[in-house]
């Protein structure tokens, strides 16, 4: 076990019954949580994971990425495989290895939905422009930036893309994701959310002012209690890490969780302990903890 000094369990807050309750499930966010900056997984994360799983803590990646962007992580999902991707709007099989992943489950964003949100949101903040995840596309307007890591299949007005007689009318809309060059990303979000109301969920996990729009009721929370009530696991047996606004609702909802070092406040608000940032391996650190706590 290795020592973190002060600074570890993350600056833990009073006992409450969860924080008693031994762990049957770790959810944990990637980007900024779990990766460090340069999208690595360390040796002691990679370590502490599998410690975790041969303790018989089941691990599940909770993330804003679509399944193709996985393999950063698809060497590390042990026995079930699975992973909530696209801010809980798909829960894929990760065990055929990059690009042969398998949909066990999709929340996807009616498309009447879609039109509506962009429509809204439009009249709310003009020149913002929008892009459309599907399972398995990637669709952009022509003035949406490069801010992924591939070239999009289709340039059209959004408007086109999520039309019903669309190329890609048949494969379902996972997440739309709006870009504004010069609004504040948080007061972005609440524009967006006041605009759009319960047509649509919206979200951000980027330091720019990038905003992740899903179905009505789609977040990271609300897919990992489905996964979790099929496996018969309360929330009080969950503990989740996160770092960004997409993350508040799974670690409001888990029994325990934790804001990273360098979590977004409204993370710090929201999670029941803290952690070292992600570049100091706070996920792992905790896991360790936990681990130890059972022995």
């Amino acid at each position: 076990m290795r020592d973190n000094g002060r600074v570890t369990s993350a600056i833990r807050q009073s006992e409450t019954p969860a924080a008693t309750t031994p762990p049957r499930l770790i959810a944990t966010d990637l980007d900024g949580t779990l990766l460090r900056d340069d999208k690595s997984v360390s040796p002691r994360t990679i370590a502490a994971l599998a410690a975790a799983e041969e303790a018989g803590i089941e691990v599940f990646f909770v993330t804003g990425r679509p399944a193709r962007w996985m393999d950063v992580v698809s060497d590390h999902v042990h026995g079930h495989g699975l992973a909530i991707c696209g801010n809980g709007a798909a829960v894929v099989d990760l065990h055929g290895g990059p690009g042969a992943h398998r949909f066990v489950k999709v929340r996807e964003l009616a498309r009447e939905n879609a039109l509506d949100a962009v429509r809204l949101l439009r009249e709310a903040a003009p020149g913002t422009a929008y892009a459309v995840e599907q399972t398995f596309g990637f669709n952009q307007e022509p003035a949406y930036p490069k801010l992924h890591m591939e070239a999009p299949d289709i340039l059209a007005s959004a408007e086109d893309l999520l039309a019903p007689d669309s190329h890609t009318a048949g494969e379902p809309v996972l997440k739309i994701l709006a870009y504004h060059p010069e609004l504040d990303p948080d007061a972005f979000l609440t524009l967006a959310r006041l605009a759009i109301g319960d047509r649509a969920n919206v979200t951000r996990s980027s330091p720019s002012a990038l905003l992740e729009i899903s179905g009505p009721g789609v977040s990271k929370a609300s897919t990992l209690a489905l996964c979790c009530a099929e496996r018969g696991i309360s929330h009080e047996e969950v503990v989740a890490f996160g770092d960004m606004p997409n993350d508040v609702e799974m670690l409001t909802w888990a029994g325990r969780s934790y804001a990273m070092g360098n979590a977004h406040p409204d993370v710090v608000a929201a999670a029941s302990g803290r952690t070292v940032a992600n570049n100091d391996d706070g996920v792992a650190v905790v896991i360790e903890q936990l681990l130890d706590e059972r022995r």
